[in-house]
């Protein structure tokens, strides 16, 4: 019984072994993928070279309708119907809501009845007018009284057309009882509700119409690099052509599927800021943007002869980035390189610093020093010496994976 307890405990203590071993080696290996040395003194190298790059830049921004008409009454009641909800799409010259009409109702009827009066002494007028005519010619009566009819008639001629404004006044009065939507869009919130009194003087509007068939996008870049997108010259019209399509991404993360197009540039640059103001326009045929709403616009740059290099292989010390660049006698140099305020979170974009064919350290530079020497080797035999670690550790070859 004491010999096999004896040898379980043995193997026991052979596997805690093997697993601190691993761990260990594990620990190193791990190391090594984010940049630890896999061998005594080996360090992955790469050279540089020039190639092209899509490279984005974001922009916050906000949305607006091409059109955020409020809707304000024209004539002063208590509201009595709501035609529509809240968020609701609406058409163009849809009801939106119903004002009490009872007075403009009866000063309606009240101007058809004046307009009735007014033809009616129109017509007694004419008439007048025509038998005045007749013993005129025959020069039965004098010339004063002639006048005096077609004087009459021309009076009432003029309060027949009085009459006629006023109906067409109290019938728009009668109409303005109805709001309704000047545009296709959707409705905002409702501050008012039925019962409310309002009037053209109201400091608060009924509800805002958004016309988002289309929507627009602004957003603000700073001058420097807006020269870098018209630096190449021709009227206004011909740089906004120029410019790429760009995309949005909502405020939920997700991009939305139809890209737009810048179609205005501000004429002022805001001295506080020293940015412009830019607006685009994009197509929102599901109604999924919102007016008022907040994402952010992602630009494109296509970029080419540029350096491109790891992130982890650069230093930054009080915002300055710097690399090991390797020397031919395997020595390594301090450098600090100039880079790109675009970048893909991966990769920089270098614009000084470095040259063609130089070899940096992409890798484990924390643990390096100006003028160390160290032994190069390429990314690939980096990875390989990596996996043949881990198969070694899985398959208990502790010694060929410490070498």
């Amino acid at each position: 019984m004491d010999k096999r307890m004896l040898k379980i405990t043995i193997t026991q203590l052979r596997q805690i072994a093997l697993f601190a071993v691993g761990a260990s080696l594990l620990t190193a290996c791990g190391n090594s993928q984010s940049g630890m040395k896999l061998g005594d003194g080996e360090f992955a190298v790469m050279a540089v070279s020039s190639t092209t790059s899509d490279q984005t830049t974001s922009y916050p921004a906000t949305i607006k309708g091409t059109q955020d008409i409020e809707i304000r009454p024209q004539v002063s009641g208590f509201i009595t119907k709501l035609c529509v909800d809240e968020g609701a799409t609406v058409r163009k010259g849809q009801a939106l809501f119903k004002i009490d009409d009872t007075q403009y109702s009866a000063a309606y009827r009240q101007a058809q009845a004046a307009v009735k009066m007014a033809e009616s002494s129109v017509s007694t007028a004419t008439l007048t007018e025509k038998n005045k005519k007749v013993l005129y010619d025959k020069k039965i009566i004098s010339d004063f009284e002639y006048q005096t009819a077609v004087n009459n008639l021309l009076s009432a001629e003029a309060s027949l057309a009085q009459a006629k404004a006023s109906l067409i006044s109290a019938k728009q009065n009668l109409d303005f009882c109805t709001v309704t939507s000047p545009s296709d869009g959707v409705i905002g919130t409702f501050p008012y509700r039925v019962g409310s009194l309002v009037s053209a003087s109201i400091s608060e509007p009924m509800t805002t119409v958004s016309e988002i068939k289309n929507m627009y996008v602004y957003f603000s870049m700073t001058e420097k690099e807006l020269l870098r997108l018209t630096r190449a010259g021709g009227t206004l019209k011909e740089q906004l052509e120029k410019m790429p399509e760009i995309q949005l991404q909502l405020a939920d993360g997700s991009m939305y599927p139809e890209k737009g197009k810048i179609d205005a540039v501000s004429g002022v640059i805001d001295q506080t800021t020293g940015s412009v103001s830019m607006r685009a326009i994009f197509p929102n045929n599901q109604n999924i943007l919102r007016s008022g709403g907040m994402a952010n616009v992602i630009f494109p740059y296509s970029m080419t002869d540029i350096i491109l290099i790891p992130q982890s292989s650069t230093i930054e010390i009080q915002d300055k980035k710097f690399v090991y660049v390797l020397q031919p006698d395997s020595t390594l140099k301090y450098t600090e390189i100039q880079i790109s305020d675009l970048n893909d979170g991966q990769r920089y974009i270098v614009t000084g610093g470095l040259n063609v064919n130089d070899k940096i350290v992409v890798e484990g530079v924390q643990n390096l020093q100006n003028g160390q020497k160290i032994v190069p080797i390429s990314p690939e035999q980096k990875e390989a010496k990596y996996q043949q670690a881990l198969k070694d550790q899985r398959e208990g070859n502790l010694k060929t994976a410490f070498n």
